[in-house]
């Protein structure tokens, strides 16, 4: 089972930044995107953002277009998603998945348990 270890949250002011990371315990060619999440208490985990692992493709959720970007390191199988410009409504905890396509991670289609996730509070 891939462990999947999300890291980088914290409380910030509105209109600062955060860069969480994401470590998947392995790596598979099944699994050749990884994506971003979030989930507020009562909501439903919603798509946040994914990345291609050997082209370096993204795609974002329109609420965060140009706000946050994903990026990769392949030698240490991490991925990144970088914010900027943060504001209350992106409190949340933010999770890690994988996924086979760009299209199955924006249904959350994906490929492994969910990780604990790491908070992110936004303060106004």
């Amino acid at each position: 089972q891939v462990q999947l270890i999300e890291s980088g949250g914290g409380l910030v002011q509105a209109g600062g930044s955060l860069r969480l990371s994401c470590a998947p315990s392995e790596r598979s060619f099944s699994w050749p995107v990884m994506g971003w999440f979030r989930q507020t208490p009562g909501k439903e985990r919603e798509f946040v953002a994914a990345i291609s692992w050997s082209g370096g493709s993204t795609t974002v959720a329109d609420s965060v277009k140009e706000r946050f970007t994903m990026s990769k390191d392949n030698a240490k199988n991490t991925v990144f998603l970088q914010m900027k410009n943060l504001k209350p409504e992106d409190t949340a905890v933010y999770y890690c998945n994988m996924g086979s396509s760009f299209w199955a991670i924006r249904l959350s289609r994906v490929l492994s348990s969910w990780g604990q996730g790491t908070q992110v509070t936004i303060s106004s």
